[in-house]
């Protein structure tokens, strides 16, 4: 096989593949797990490494002639973000019955929001330029990390309870959100 990969080895379990936005292929694979077992998973999973690595390059392009934003508009959504999320963190956490620390508005490149283990909330401020379903998904999974600090299927459990068509913001996000 002619791709391109860094390897990185270490305890795990079992192979992994990862493409990067940029379109760059990193294999994770057990210390003990020979070349040649690597090799032949890198060619059963060959189509679908390279529609990823032509898929993530494709879209670092977009990112690339994407317009920049003013500084001055960015600083309005900035504000917009604050208050917005403030509110709907604030309606759903009362709904699900849980609490939550500082809020804090940034600019990440490859979150919408994460929840520290002591309740601190993050969010992309970029969330108030999608739909709203799509950024109410994200405050009730980071409030959901409230009740489970995991991805397990408890935790979907609860994100379902209060957002019964999640995966369809789910979905939206993971095929939209890299042109925000």
């Amino acid at each position: 096989m002619d791709i391109e990969y860094h390897l990185i080895r270490s305890d795990r379990r079992s192979i992994g593949i990862e493409v990067d936005r940029e379109g760059k292929v990193t294999v994770r694979a057990p210390y003990s797990c020979e070349k040649k077992r690597i090799d032949r998973f890198l060619l059963e999973k060959e189509n679908w490494i390279r529609q990823k690595v032509k898929l993530q390059k494709e879209n670092a392009m977009k990112r690339q002639e994407k317009r920049e934003m003013p500084e001055a508009e960015k600083k309005y959504y900035r504000n917009l973000a604050r208050e917005v999320l403030g509110a709907r963190t604030g309606y759903y956490a009362r709904k699900m019955g849980v609490t939550y620390g500082r809020i804090s508005i940034r600019e990440q490149k490859t979150r919408w929001g994460s929840c520290s283990s002591v309740g601190n909330l993050n969010y992309n401020w970029k969330l108030v330029l999608m739909p709203p379903g799509v950024l109410d998904y994200v405050v009730v999974h980071e409030l959901a990390h409230r009740r489970e600090m995991n991805h397990s299927a408890a935790f979907w459990k609860v994100v379902a309870t209060w957002m019964p068509d999640y995966k369809k913001y789910r979905k939206w996000l993971r095929d939209n959100g890299n042109q925000f």
